[in-house]
């Protein structure tokens, strides 16, 4: 069922919805709701505000599909919106985040102790991404984890190709730096 919506293009869907269709939009939220949930999850740590986030997200696209001028733009427009609601929950929630940062570094310098080399320098990689400013850790996630090209990933955070360029770059002699001293210790 999965691989027939993905066979199904965006802009066909949104083109029938913004014609009435109404089951046009219900096959447009099958086909991307997970995903939307994932994102947010990613951004926020928390499942339940992913789901909530995604919600408040699809509340956002209803409202505006029926003006969307460009339906082949759909994906990275709708994670646009997914990644704003993500960014305003983890403001409104800052200290609540921190928090969990600093658990989840906790939990990765506690685990370092047990593992073979490679499990050891994954949970050093890890602990360095969290480590990483938060413009950052989003460019390696969307970049490395996602597979986003930097043209997607400038368009889904409103920022230039060479911006998404030099924050890459940046975090990777960031976490080459990092990495190279927690050898030392």
């Amino acid at each position: 069922m999965m691989k027939n919506l993905r066979k199904i293009s965006d802009a066909t869907l949104i083109l029938a919805y913004q014609s009435g269709d109404s089951k046009a939009l219900n096959t447009l939220v099958k086909k991307w709701h997970l995903q939307f949930c994932k994102f947010a999850f990613w951004m926020v740590k928390d499942a339940d505000a992913a789901k909530d986030i995604a919600q408040e997200s699809w509340k956002v696209i209803f409202n505006k599909l029926t003006d969307l001028k460009e339906p082949e733009k759909f994906k990275s427009w709708a994670i646009s919106i997914v990644n704003r609601k993500s960014i305003d929950y983890l403001r409104a929630n800052q200290r609540k985040a921190l928090q969990l940062r600093n658990y989840q570094q906790e939990e990765v310098q506690h685990n370092v102790e047990e593992g073979d080399d490679a499990s050891l320098y994954r949970k050093k990689l890890r602990k360095a991404i969290l480590e990483l400013p938060e413009n950052q850790r989003i460019i390696i996630q969307l970049f490395y984890l996602q597979n986003y090209s930097l043209k997607e990933i400038g368009e889904l955070l409103g920022i230039s190709v060479g911006t998404v360029k030099s924050r890459l770059f940046h975090a990777r002699e960031k976490l080459k730096l990092s990495i190279k001293n927690r050898n030392h210790e």
